[in-house]
Order: C-alpha cells, then sequence, then structure tokens
C-alpha cells in the first residue's frame, strides 16, 4: 500500500487522472490525502468531486477556500457565482445535495502521527501548537456538521479578526480559525495575518513572514503539507525543508503541474504537465 499527498486540483479532473496514472495510483490498495481546493476554475468540477467522493476511505480531503466557496453560493437563495467560478454544473447536477453534503463533512484539518504528517489546505497561525490547532479544527467541523452551518456560511467572508485570542467566541472566533485553515499565506512577527498579500515567499513587504517562517511558530517541528499557495509550490531555489512544510500546489490550473508526494517512504515527488485554464492574475 502506498499513502500520497496530492495538491489543489481545482476541477482539473484530467490532470488528475494523469497524475495517478503517473504514480500507478491503485484505488483499491493505495491512499491519497488532497490539500484542499478539489472544485473551481478548472473546466471539470464535478467529475473531480464525484471522483473524489468515490474514493471513500481510501482518500483524505481537507478543506479549502474554494470548496468553502462552493458550499456558500451552493446556500445563497440565489447563487451568486462569480466570472471565473467553474461550479454551475454542481449546483445543477441531480446529485448536488450529496456532494454538497459529503463535502461539508471534510475535515480542516488531518494528522496522522504515525506517519509524521499534518495537512492543512492554507496554514496553521505561529500560535497553536499542532494539539490546539486540532482543537481549532474540530471545533469548526462541528459547525460546519451541524444544524446552524448556514449561519456560518452566511457570515464567513472577512479579514477581521486577524489576531488569535483564546477569547474570541462566535462567528469572530470560528472566522478567524477558517481563515487560517483555508486562506493565509502571510503573518507579521507577532503572528497577525495579512490576507491582502498574496505574492510568492520572499517577494513580501518588510515585516512579513511566510506562515511557515513565522518567529516562534509553535509547530516548527511537525511535518506540515499544504496547498493554497501556487507560488510557494512553484518557487525554485526555496528550502522549504528547513520550515518542515511541504507546499503541494504546483499551479495545475495557472498551466503550471499537478503534484503528488509520497507519505509512506522517505518522500518522494512525481509531477505532470498541464495545460491551465487560467493565466496569472485571473482570479
Amino acid at each position: 500500500m502506498a499513502i500520497f499527498a496530492i495538491g489543489d486540483i481545482q476541477g482539473c479532473h484530467s490532470d488528475l487522472a494523469r497524475l495517478l496514472d503517473r504514480i500507478n495510483f491503485d484505488p483499491a490498495e493505495d491512499r491519497v490525502w488532497f490539500a484542499g481546493d478539489i472544485v473551481n476554475r478548472g473546466p471539470a468540477s464535478l467529475e473531480a468531486l464525484r471522483f473524489v467522493r468515490k474514493l471513500g476511505k481510501q482518500a483524505i480531503t481537507v478543506l479549502g477556500n474554494h470548496d468553502m466557496h462552493l458550499l456558500a453560493i451552493a446556500h445563497q437563495d440565489q447563487p451568486n457565482l462569480k466570472s471565473k467560478d467553474t461550479l454551475a454544473e454542481i449546483l445543477s447536477a441531480p446529485d448536488a445535495g450529496e456532494l454538497l453534503d459529503w463535502l461539508r463533512h471534510r475535515p480542516f484539518l488531518h494528522h496522522d502521527p504515525e506517519l509524521g504528517y499534518a495537512m492543512v489546505h492554507a496554514g496553521l497561525p505561529p500560535q497553536w501548537n499542532m494539539q490546539q490547532a486540532e482543537a481549532q479544527a474540530r471545533e469548526l467541523e462541528q459547525v460546519m456538521q451541524g444544524e446552524h452551518y448556514r449561519d456560518f456560511l452566511a457570515v464567513m467572508y472577512g479579514n477581521e479578526p486577524d489576531y488569535w485570542d483564546p477569547s474570541l467566541s462566535g462567528m469572530d472566533r470560528h472566522r478567524f480559525q477558517i481563515n487560517c485553515f483555508t486562506r493565509m499565506r502571510f503573518v507579521d512577527a507577532h503572528g497577525r495575518l495579512d490576507l491582502k498579500t498574496k505574492c510568492a515567499p520572499g517577494e513580501q513587504a518588510d515585516g512579513l513572514y511566510p506562515w511557515y517562517a513565522a518567529p516562534g511558530r509553535a509547530t516548527a517541528d511537525h511535518h506540515i503539507l499544504f496547498g493554497h499557495w501556487s507560488t510557494a509550490g512553484q518557487a525554485k531555489g526555496l528550502n522549504y525543508s528547513r520550515y518542515n512544510v511541504y507546499p503541494l500546489d504546483t499551479g495545475c490550473v495557472w498551466g503550471g503541474k499537478l503534484t503528488a508526494f509520497r507519505l509512506d517512504e522517505d518522500g518522494g515527488w512525481a509531477s505532470i504537465d498541464c495545460s491551465g485554464q487560467l493565466t496569472p492574475g485571473e482570479a
């Protein structure tokens, strides 16, 4: 049995199929972790979502910002699709209800101490150790899997609060949690989120740090897989091993690559070139 982690698919189902062929993935024996953003921007979001769901227990999928966007618009009285969204086919599918219910029951963080890896879509704030991060993820999952999840989906967007305080409560607490798990890239020296800066690591303004390089990060000793940040995954010459992190999003939907990392051996990367559905700057 082999165990792989794969970066953001974003509706590029045919590219995923080619990558799974490339790594000789056996759906009866092997397991795969997906770093979120199964859907959106690519041409086959419905097919990608159906495929990942059909893998059942062989797949672990954490929720990404595009997955949350799908859930949010699906529960609007009049779905407000953005110009680059490729989600209409899901919303009108006969199995839409089953797919959306399955999606909202996915975790925000997966941690396997035996394998020695954790996976999140975007990042973790420096204040949380792994035990705290898991607790925050479970708390947010209870919201998403509970009867009042629509209330949260209606107010989840926003950049505030941007700093962790254990006394945060209600929707403010949950908004901070979801911004960490699905949106964050940079923080300042005090661990305050900067959700507006989206450049590649090393191109940020002075005083900002990639979340994994934040001073005093409490999860520095853990091996963390993450997606979301295609310019991090495509960056050349950056030594991520010093931070114990593994960027999996290599920009498939932008014409980059789709990448898999093997977890059950000493590690090993495999990628396939993607045709891309967007050009840089189309968000």
